[in-house]
């Protein structure tokens, strides 16, 4: 009986691998997948050292005041999600803009708190009235203005009419179901000669009501 064997050289024989090629898809792939990483990583780092550039007031800006860069330092903040709703330096102060509402020193400007001056020289003055207005109210509807004076405890005085016919610069209402009461917020132009008393009834905790004087032009 006969045994067959190998050639030791059929058992030695190296196996030789092919060098890669530029063309191989797999080395493709692999490079493409380490780009797209690379490119993930670069982005998430910008996205979280980006800042950008909006307005911070230097000293309070009372309602009515006219506004200028110069009213303003430049400060670079992380708005994220929140950008549009300030003032960006990139948009500038516009010509004759004055402030909608109070903004107290080193808040950033918001996008809300600018208006064009009225060509009438009336300035916006903000009131949060309890009751909202008639179903319709709206932008240049003209409203009475009634204030009652603070008295001692929880009284009030005799109401009085302060503003006939002012007109309405800008009108919201608050209904939102986390608010204990509705409110509603409501911006009318005063002129110069009236707006000292119905700032004085605002800072004395008067208390304000709006009644819709639809003959008023």
């Amino acid at each position: 009986m006969s045994l067959r064997t190998e050639s030791p050289s059929a058992v030695n024989t190296p196996v030789r691998l092919r060098k890669p090629s530029w063309k191989d898809p797999r080395l493709l792939i692999g490079l493409l997948l380490v780009c797209v990483s690379i490119a993930g990583v670069i982005a998430l780092v910008e996205s979280v050292d980006s800042t950008t550039d909006v307005y911070a007031a230097r000293d309070d800006l009372a309602v009515g005041a006219e506004l200028t860069v110069e009213d303003f330092d430049v400060v670079p903040v992380r708005l994220g999600d929140v950008q549009g709703s300030y003032r960006l330096v990139s948009e500038g102060i516009p010509d004759n803009a004055v402030a909608q509402r109070l903004i107290r020193a080193g808040e950033l400007l918001p996008a809300s708190g600018i208006a064009a001056a009225d060509e009438h020289d009336r300035k916006p003055v903000g009131l949060t009235i309890e009751d909202p207005l008639p179903a319709g109210t709206t932008t240049g509807d003209r409203v009475d203005v009634w204030v009652s004076p603070r008295g001692e405890g929880d009284d009030y005085g005799e109401p009085k009419l302060l503003l006939e016919g002012a007109e309405i610069f800008d009108y919201t209402e608050d209904d939102s179901a986390l608010a204990a009461s509705q409110s509603v917020r409501i911006f009318v132009l005063v002129d110069d000669k009236t707006l000292p008393a119905l700032l004085d009834a605002l800072s004395n905790e008067s208390r304000i009501a709006v009644v819709v004087n639809a003959g008023a032009r």
